[in-house]
């Protein structure tokens, strides 16, 4: 039997840990070159749509394979924020990820009447129609998309200053100025993601996952656990887009609504790393990028290979590698399990019997 440790977040040392690993990661456009920035940020944000895809489907069991079509709202309701009403691309990238929600309401009232394959197959079918209609927005491009304005992210929010403080270019200053809220927003969703599923809504969720009947007979309602995920996890993923598309500087159709860069990358991501953890997605993104930096130039060949560990990885370690390592070292991190309160002994004083008489 494996002995578990539990090694992380409460403990001083893993704290302490992961402060630094975050002050690290804050200080990178300070002594990185700005092409590792801009990979970092890439990372970053496929972190957090890996993080928001694994709460909604390792946790909630909403297998989405649509969640391009929040991607693509953030990102068209930020452009149409900064072209058409003249806003700040950081104004935009929040109006991003409220239309997102708006968006993901009645798509909820339509999908939750779907169960499994047919609830996967609805969410694509619908990130397809949205697709479709943005090309057919003419003030932002149509079918061929169209770029931010010149000069906007230079005037963004923040950039003057970064570009004074450190002395960098303005182009160089708005990839700082990105890559601190993709860290910041990465961090939020992991912190968010871990004190939710620790909560009793959380508890509530997992039970649901775990055995619904069972659940159901305890009071949990699974429309409306279900209904507040799908919402927060669009939000995050809406404003995770229309961060990508900050960063890109143009938008098309086909990008923004891509299902192999937004919702395929992201599915492998947290299979291969270990879907229904919190390190899973985490452990997945880093194995993901490397794969990238290896194969990348092997075409086609590079997403076949990505296919083959996948499946690879369902066949032979379905807990994903980082189920794999926990099972054979017994190691936590972000533990979600309530330990059970450790029973007192109870005293029971018992009254002498008297004697008779």
């Amino acid at each position: 039997m494996t002995t578990r440790t539990s090694s992380a977040f409460g403990r001083p040392a893993s704290i302490a840990g992961a402060v630094a690993l975050a002050a690290l990661m804050f200080a990178m456009p300070l002594i990185a070159p700005r092409a590792v920035v801009q990979d970092l940020f890439s990372i970053l944000t496929l972190l957090v749509l890996a993080m928001n895809w694994n709460l909604l489907a390792g946790f909630a069991g909403l297998v989405s394979v649509g969640q391009q079509a929040f991607v693509g709202i953030g990102a068209y309701a930020m452009f149409a924020a900064i072209i058409l009403w003249g806003l700040d691309p950081l104004v935009g990238a929040l109006i991003g990820g409220l239309v997102a929600v708006l968006f993901a309401i009645p798509m909820a009232f339509f999908a939750f009447r779907l169960q499994g394959a047919y609830f996967a197959i609805g969410t694509w079918v619908v990130a397809d129609m949205v697709r479709l209609a943005a090309g057919q927005w003419k003030a932002l491009g149509g079918g061929t998309g169209t770029s931010l304005p010149k000069g906007t992210t230079r005037d963004m929010i923040g950039v003057p200053l970064v570009k004074s403080v450190l002395g960098v270019s303005s182009a160089a200053a708005a990839d700082t100025v990105v890559y601190w809220l993709a860290l910041g927003l990465a961090i939020l969703t992991l912190a968010a993601s871990f004190y939710f599923l620790r909560s009793r809504m959380g508890l509530g969720l997992q039970a649901l996952r775990d055995n619904a009947n069972a659940a159901r007979s305890v009071g949990v309602d699974p429309r409306r656990i279900k209904a507040i995920v799908f919402l927060l996890t669009a939000f995050g993923t809406g404003l995770c887009g229309a961060l990508i598309f900050i960063q890109i500087t143009r938008v098309t159709p086909d990008a923004a609504f891509s299902v192999i860069d937004w919702t395929a990358f992201v599915i492998f991501i947290v299979v291969i790393g270990g879907i229904g953890t919190l390190p899973g997605p985490i452990v997945g993104v880093a194995i993901f990028y490397l794969l990238q930096r290896l194969l990348a130039d092997y075409g086609t060949v590079y997403l076949i290979l990505l296919g083959l560990i996948g499946i690879g990885i369902m066949l032979f370690a379905r807990g994903g590698i980082w189920g794999a390592i926990s099972d054979r070292t017994g190691i936590e991190l972000l533990p979600l399990r309530h330990r059970p309160p450790s029973h007192q002994p109870v005293v029971v004083e018992q009254e002498a019997a008297r004697p008779a008489g």
